[in-house]
């Protein structure tokens, strides 16, 4: 089994933030990496207290959702309440930042975005050329995670080792 390269393994942990999304209209994913260790993560959601697009249905306005906080903002204040500097940082985003995540991401010193999907309608590119913030853009990694117990004595799953009582 080969280990994943670093851009891969990021991407790879954005896909899964991406999973808590709780938007229909786009699941994404944003993950904020500092020499190698994970500072922040988000996901596309409501604000905190508020209802879910996907139990409640979007608010859509110039056919843009405004009950969700996108995965960039959401990692953005994540890092912030944490006291967790993004100066310098790479962001891993499963899809291209819309214009005000492109913005914000640059404004809070983001040297790098790493994505695996475009965006449609974006000045992305422009306002992270204008900053000198790198783009990357690489294939969408494997969705598969491979685990292999078989090969590893001491190890079993966890089905196999409950006791009944």
């Amino acid at each position: 089994m080969k280990r994943p390269e670093w851009d891969q393994y990021f991407m790879k942990l954005a896909m899964l933030a991406s999973e808590r999304a709780t938007c229909p209209r786009m699941h994404c994913g944003c993950v904020l990496v500092k020499n190698k260790n994970v500072i922040a993560t988000g996901y596309n959601g409501s604000i905190p207290g508020d209802d879910h697009c996907e139990d409640v249905g979007c608010l859509v306005v110039e056919n843009h959702c405004q009950r969700t906080v996108h995965a960039e903002m959401n990692a953005l204040v994540q890092a912030a309440r944490h006291g967790n500097s993004v100066e310098g940082a790479t962001a891993y985003v499963t899809n291209m930042p819309c214009t005000t995540c492109a913005k914000s991401v640059v404004t809070a010193g983001v040297k790098r975005v790493v994505v695996f999907s475009e965006y449609h309608d974006t000045l992305a590119t422009y306002f992270f050329s204008k900053a000198g913030v790198t783009i990357d853009k690489i294939p969408m990694p494997s969705k598969e995670i491979v685990y292999d117990l078989k090969n590893y004595s001491s190890a079993r799953p966890c089905e196999e080792t409950h006791e009944k009582k």
